[in-house]
């Protein structure tokens, strides 16, 4: 492999200064341009692995996201969206996947950290034995526009405190899921050094201090004293473009402190829980694009749902059931605007033949979502395959539109108004729902098994159809709701007669007496009352069967409905939905303990994963998700309604 002409013959194998020459370096003895010269052979470098999934903090522009572990390294960058290929890939594998540390070089050093009030800025203080000094960690929300989406900048603020504290940079960067290694030179100045990596059509450029090539990485060291400071700032751009200008590093930190405490003002939250609900909220909006407005699951593909196992999938999609629940805790919280704003993102999305709905598209409203592996990431401590794309993208999951259509209907009744296409959009909908009325699905959980038929999944049909009936009777809309009322009585009649077990609970699906955690949302939307005795048995039996040391499973997967191989672990936000019911129908001192209990769970700033793996006592699965915070959010009003 030919190394890189430059100052810095870096990220070529065992590397050289040569000034202008470039060093072929596979071999420990080689040619430069038919000039002998010998190369060092290096001792075997450990690789670092990933560190536990509750140690990393978010990072978020609302265009992309970075996680930054408690050690102070990036992990996990993608750019420039949520969904495209990483540049930092630590976090599936070890550093050799690309990452970028900074820390003192005092091993003993000791790290607290937080988020600077209502804001994405990560501060992490350290504590050496000859000093404290701070790293402010920000993914500047750019002028839309001024920058738009061309380029992406990560700022790495050092912060002298007292004393003195030597910092070292460790800089790896992988393009493209790790599948390629970036040219890369030195530019800049002596006073302004630049570093610069290309590879296909991304590019970075480094700037602050001058990092030097190492093997396959860069590092510098910063000395910082009392009063002092020291910025580094990452910036990709397309790589066939020229390289934009430094930003203001003070007006930057400033504008997005500014931009995320004046959307946090408005939340309405008191209590206990005020500091988790903030938070929670705060990050759904990180996960929420501002450009196009679509909302996705998690920041993160492929973390594990169990430990070295293969239930690894990526979340870094809009799922229209997650996007439309998101959208219920935000508009329940006065944030109306992001109704409208992900509304038009649904009508761009589904724009055509309805039947060719999806229930999970790309940030933008993409279709192709293919799902394969990645052998270039090795998996979070080893958990393989790497997953990229999603297989669900082709499923037929027959609550989707339910919960589409309860969101929007919640919004209507906050006060949204309505465009121009809104109400056809949701008749469209409504067409879909009646030509595929008695079809079997996969489900809320996306089973990879036979399709059934989900009790769940025909409570939200029938949700669907009420909320038509609703537009019409309390709004005044046209539609054919005497044909709407007729179905959502059959479908009523139709779980009455075959979704409850002889021992008068609900059940998972027709052909089974297990029951499962989604059955918990059936009063949410208004099928039954919390107090309905079918419900109340429900409960009684989800205590009996899926719960494990006080946190709920989804189901049991011992049944095989999934048709995958392995198990799982507790699902946060199952636990937060029995939380609800809980506190509907007068256990209060359940529901308070059982709230207290998951908020335990968030890691230091706050972040919840998808489940939690009691026996290892840590986090699992994508982070932070989507459907945890959103759940922690309802709970937490159901708690204080319930007083």
């Amino acid at each position: 492999m030919l190394g890189v002409v430059g100052e810095e013959l870096a990220e070529s194998g065992k590397q050289q200064t040569r000034g202008e020459v470039a060093v072929r370096a596979d071999d420990d003895e080689d040619r430069v341009f038919g000039h002998e010269v010998t190369v060092s052979p290096r001792p075997a470098r450990i690789a670092c692995m990933p560190a536990e999934i509750e140690d990393y903090a978010l990072l978020s522009d609302c265009r992309t996201a970075a996680l930054v572990s408690r050690e102070g390294a990036i992990d996990w960058l993608c750019v420039p969206r949520f969904d495209s290929p990483s540049v930092f890939g630590a976090l599936l594998g070890d550093d050799d996947q690309g990452s970028w540390q900074l820390r003192p070089d005092d091993e003993g050093a000791v790290a607290e950290r937080h988020y600077d009030g209502d804001t994405f800025t990560l501060v992490t203080r350290w504590t050496t034995s000859s000093g404290v000094a701070e790293v402010h960690d920000v993914l500047p929300v750019a002028d839309r526009a001024a920058d738009g989406p061309e380029r992406i900048d990560v700022v790495r603020r050092i912060v002298g405190v007292s004393g003195e504290v030597v910092f070292v940079h460790r800089l790896r960067m992988r393009f493209d899921y790790a599948r390629a290694l970036p040219w890369v030179r030195q530019a800049g100045t002596d006073d302004e050094p630049e570093l610069i990596a290309i590879a296909g059509p991304d590019s970075l450029v480094i700037r602050g201090p001058r990092l030097t090539a190492d093997d396959h990485v860069h590092t510098a060291s910063v000395r910082i004293a009392a009063g002092e400071r020291e910025d580094a700032v990452l910036t990709w751009h397309p790589s066939y473009r020229p390289a934009p200008a430094a930003i203001d590093v003070d007006d930057a930190l400033a504008r997005t402190n500014a931009w995320w405490a004046h959307w946090a003002e408005r939340i309405d939250a008191t209590g206990p829980h005020r500091d988790m609900i903030a938070r929670s909220l705060l990050i759904l909006r990180a996960l929420t694009h501002r450009d196009t407005g679509g909302i996705i699951a998690a920041a993160t593909t492929s973390l594990p749902e169990q430990f070295g196992g293969s239930r690894n999938w990526d979340y870094r999609y809009v799922w229209l059931r997650d996007a439309a629940l998101t959208l219920q805790a935000l508009v329940a919280h006065g944030f109306v605007r992001a109704a409208a704003h992900w509304r038009r993102w649904l009508l761009r999305a589904i724009a055509g033949d309805p039947a060719q709905m999806q229930i999970v598209y790309g940030i933008g409203g993409e279709r192709d979502l293919q799902e394969r592996e990645l052998t270039s990431l090795p998996g979070y401590r080893g958990a393989a395959p790497v997953r990229i794309g999603n297989g669900a993208a082709e499923q037929y999951q027959a609550d989707v539109i339910g919960e589409v259509l309860v969101a929007l209907h919640a919004a209507r009744d906050a006060g949204l108004g309505e465009s121009e296409f809104s109400w056809p959009l949701e008749q469209a909908l409504l067409a879909h729902v009646v030509a595929r009325l008695d079809e079997p699905d996969e489900g809320i959980w996306e089973i990879r098994g036979e399709p059934r038929r989900f009790t769940h999944s025909r409570a939200m049909v029938w949700a669907a159809f009420d909320r038509g009936i609703r537009a019409v009777r309390e709004y005044g809309f046209s539609g054919p709701v005497e044909t709407w009322e007729r179905l959502r009585d059959e479908v009523r009649a139709d779980i009455d007669a075959h979704a409850v077990t002889d021992g008068g609970w609900f059940r998972q699906h027709d052909e089974t007496d297990e029951v499962d955690a989604s059955l918990l949302l059936l009063p949410t939307v208004g099928f039954c009352a919390a107090d309905d005795p079918r419900m109340l048995a429900t409960v009684d039996r989800i205590e009996q069967t899926l719960l494990t040391e006080g946190l709920v499973q989804r189901y049991r997967t011992a049944g095989a409905v999934d048709g995958l191989p392995g198990s799982e672990n507790p699902f946060l936000a199952c636990s937060l939905w029995l939380v609800q019911q809980y506190a509907a129908t007068g256990r209060r001192e359940d529901a308070a303990a059982l709230l207290d209990r998951v908020c335990a769970l968030a890691n230091d700033v706050g972040l919840l994963s998808e489940e939690y793996d009691v026996t290892g006592r840590r986090q699992a699965g994508n982070t932070p998700q989507a459907l945890s915070h959103l759940a922690l959010v309802e709970a937490a009003d159901a708690v204080r309604r319930a007083g």
